[in-house]
């Protein structure tokens, strides 16, 4: 029978466990967090050092019972949660709910590994109070402001709506940066680019330098007449400078650029990124090594690895590269000061199970992520990539060209990564003084760009800069901001809704502390302090109600009617015969009639032109949005009608059938094609096919 109960979260996480420890352990999973703050209402105790009110969660109690139950049966319980402030507050309360007598029950191991797991176990700790205190101001933070702010939207904008300290900077980010791309204004500018001939070889080299001032070209007319003065001019190499330089393999991932690096490359979600990270974690069936952990504990903000990993990686690299890909001592990297280095970086927790090797016991997913962070890692202790570079600079007249080559010396790291990742440019045998004909001039337009709107990528890179969340927030704050539906992604790019326009400016107008980029980074490194017990998590809550109320109690007096008015259109309900409004829901706008609750007809917006369906006949064209937020279109006779498209309809008529015609975009341009798939016509440069 089993002396020592121990309890994780995950059933998955338990399994891996079971694996390790012997027949006197038993254990079981907590399914995540069983206690929480009621959602029914505030549950902070403002007047008695904001005391939370904790309940069971529902639906919880009957494993809360279980464990209980199992608790009871045994000589000792061990709480083995994840090793962070979450982790340490499931703990927390668990060992209040299960009465545990014991003050060393708690284990903590970075990775899920036989030697992690055995250590963890011969050596439990205290609850970490200040660990549980950082996670309790957190919590309750979050509770006053959204149970605070969410009934002012509820009156001023519209019923349902809420609002989170983090999410609400998250949301502003985006607002700002979409307000920058409408303000901007777009300049013209022009290049020139020079076709060489040396003795050597050819080459291209671009117009650098008139006189002694940098080129600046503004339109067609003062390009075309510097090719004109151009072509009367006879070239020399007139400078040649040499340069070796290192490329550095970059450090094994954090949280936030796992996350980026998923989302650009394997087209991950953060959310989908931590999902697939947590399964590698927990631990997989691998072949005759059983349930195991493949990499070590995924929310972190520390690029430190330990000396044991090293010395396996270093023991890789020699036997598949050589020994010219190891540097002489293991790489170590340095983190942000604000780092709080608990963990180490996200790593395999065995370099020697590659990813060739695992690959037949993951999925396609698992296999994609483990990928890039096996790489990852392995590349991070190699040797730098070397590479020779040359800046040629060739001179006629008043003019100067400058030519960029790159060719590498030694690969390095970039061995392991493969050729994908060298940039390579190989310029001919050139020398100082050596004429060159120029063969050809090559003059281009360019206008300048906007700030390109936020992936989410380069979001959780902005809010990682910024100091706005820590390792375990980034991808919930993506996440809610458009379930909530104040952004949406269009093309993988985000961009705010009317909603989220509105609820953005309602909030930086009453409540610009909140809000504030600097206020919100600022309050993220108090609740650090506590964890590290330089601050008192109580003191801090208290400084920020006694302002947050007086501006609460000020905008409540002060607010004007805010709310989106509903737009009258022409439409005629067909169940009911009235006219039908305009309304704004989570992905834009939609129509509704005006006599809800009795009537609740909806449909959706047409934003488009009036133009048929040709499949049905009866129904007209309208631009809807996917779950996932992306823009299609379709009849409004949907689901009777079932024609859809993700190409937007134009109101021309197709010249052979009479069908609407599409807009099709490719890398050559725009085209037009006939929306009826049997139909051939097709206008325009770019060819391919239809939907």
């Amino acid at each position: 029978m089993a002396s020592k109960l121990v309890i994780v979260e995950s059933p998955a996480k338990a399994r891996t466990l079971k694996r390790f420890l012997g027949k006197k352990y038993k254990v079981e999973a907590s399914m995540g967090h069983l206690i929480d703050l009621p959602k029914s209402k505030l549950g902070v105790d403002i007047e008695n050092n904001f005391r939370p009110h904790y309940i069971t969660i529902r639906g919880k109690g009957k494993i809360l019972s279980q464990l209980k139950k199992e608790a009871k049966k045994v000589d000792e319980v061990l709480l083995a949660t994840d090793p962070d402030r979450e982790g340490e507050a499931i703990s927390w309360h668990l060992k209040r709910a299960l009465s545990i007598p014991n003050e060393k029950c708690r284990v903590v191991f970075n990775e899920i590994t036989k030697g992690a797991v055995k250590k963890a176990m011969e050596d439990p700790r205290d609850i970490d109070g200040k660990l549980v205190d950082a996670q309790q101001a957190r919590r309750v933070l979050d509770r006053l402001v959204g149970y605070k702010l969410s009934p002012l939207l509820w009156k001023k904008v519209k019923k349902g709506l809420s609002a989170g300290r983090v999410q609400t900077v998250a949301v502003r980010l985006v607002c700002e940066r979409e307000r920058e791309i409408e303000d901007f204004k777009e300049e013209e500018y022009w290049t020139i680019t020079g076709n060489f001939k040396a003795p050597k070889g050819d080459f291209k080299a671009r117009l650098f330098r008139i006189d002694s001032g940098r080129v600046k070209i503004e339109n067609e007319e003062q390009a075309k007449k510097l090719v004109t003065e151009l072509k009367k001019e006879e070239f020399t190499i007139i400078k040649i400078k040499e340069r070796k330089r290192k490329r550095r393999p970059l450090p094994p991932f954090i949280t936030s650029t796992l996350q980026q690096e998923a989302i650009r490359r394997l087209n991950f979600t953060a959310r989908k990124t931590m999902a697939v990270a947590q399964q590698l974690y927990e631990g997989l069936q691998i072949g005759g090594r059983g349930h195991t952990g493949l990499i070590t504990y995924m929310r972190t903000d520390s690029v430190r690895t330990s000396p044991v990993a090293q010395k396996a990686a270093r023991k890789v690299i020699g036997e598949k590269f050589g020994p010219e890909f190891l540097p002489k001592n293991p790489q170590q990297y340095k983190g942000k000061k604000s780092s709080q280095d608990a963990h180490e970086a996200i790593r395999p927790t065995d370099p020697t199970l590659t990813p060739e090797k695992a690959k037949t016991y993951l999925n396609k997913d698992q296999f994609k992520l483990y990928k890039i962070i096996w790489e990852r890692f392995l590349a991070s202790q190699m040797t730098p990539a070397e590479f020779f570079g040359l800046n040629v600079d060739v001179g006629g007249g008043r003019f100067t060209f400058r030519a960029n080559g790159s060719q590498v010396i030694f690969p390095g790291f970039l061995k392991l990564l493969g050729t994908d990742n060298i940039e390579e440019n190989i310029l001919p045998e050139l020398k100082e003084g050596e004429k060159v004909k120029l063969k050809k001039l090559e003059e281009e337009q360019h206008f300048t760009q906007p700030p390109p709107r936020f992936t989410e990528g380069t979001l959780v890179k902005e809010l990682e800069a910024k100091g706005i969340g820590r390792p375990s927030t980034y991808a919930p704050i993506v996440s809610t901001i458009q379930q909530r539906g104040y952004i949406v992604s269009e093309e993988k790019r985000f961009k705010p809704t009317e909603l989220g326009f509105k609820v953005n400016d309602l909030l930086v107008s009453f409540f610009p502390e909140i809000t504030e980029v600097q206020f919100t980074a600022q309050m993220e490194e108090k609740l650090d302090q506590v964890e590290e017990n330089q601050e008192d998590w109580v003191g801090i809550l208290k400084d920020f109600y006694k302002d947050f109320k007086i501006k609460l109690d000020k905008a409540q007096e002060q607010m004007q009617e805010v709310e989106i008015e509903d737009e009258k259109t022409d439409i005629k309900c067909e169940k009911c015969g009235a006219q039908m409004v305009i309304k704004h829901g989570r992905f834009g706008k939609f129509l509704a009639c005006p006599n809800f609750p009795e009537c609740k007809n909806t449909k959706p917006y047409m934003l488009l032109e009036d133009i048929d369906c040709f499949k049905c006949g009866k129904g007209k064209i309208v631009q809807r949005k996917s779950k996932k937020g992306r823009t299609f279109f379709g009849c409004d006779r949907f689901p009777d009608c079932d024609y859809v498209s993700w190409s937007r309809p134009l109101s021309e008529n197709c010249p052979k059938c009479g069908a609407f015609l599409l807009e099709k975009k490719g890398k050559k341009g725009a085209r037009k094609v006939c929306a009826r798939e049997e139909c051939d016509f097709e206008q325009g440069e770019d060819k391919g096919g239809k939907d």
